[in-house]
């Protein structure tokens, strides 16, 4: 089983625009070999954003989050291993929730499945989709 860390785009893209998701991604999520698992960080980032009006972040964060769980997908939690290993990252993404969410991939070892140019520069264990 692989565990496959998934960024906030692809949890957003795959909970309310699932036609904005590729062949890849679409294949890796219904793969059920593959443990899914979405971060605080990404509830969080939702939170965050929706508040100050940003048009990708327009989800009921809650909402999403009770989906999430009901769909089976795990929760990560956020952790001081995790916050120290955002200090080890090559500052190569200024953004901290995706510097976050590159570090609990890297710390958990899981795949991380992201949308982001940047974040798929980092060294690991990342597959951009």
């Amino acid at each position: 089983m692989t565990d496959v860390l998934l960024d906030t785009h692809i949890i957003l893209w795959s909970a309310y625009e699932p036609h904005r998701l590729g062949q890849r991604a679409r294949a890796i999520l219904d793969d059920p070999n593959n443990r899914l698992i979405f971060s605080v960080a990404s509830i969080w980032e939702t939170t965050i954003k929706r508040a100050l009006g940003k048009p990708d972040f327009m989800a009921d964060p809650a909402r999403l989050r009770e989906g999430l769980l009901k769909n089976k997908y795990a929760e990560l939690s956020i952790s001081s291993t995790h916050a120290l290993a955002v200090g080890l990252l090559p500052a190569l993404h200024e953004d901290p929730f995706d510097r976050l969410l590159i570090a609990q991939a890297s710390v958990e070892n899981c795949l991380l499945l992201t949308s982001d140019k940047k974040v798929s520069q980092y060294p690991g264990n990342i597959l951009r989709v």
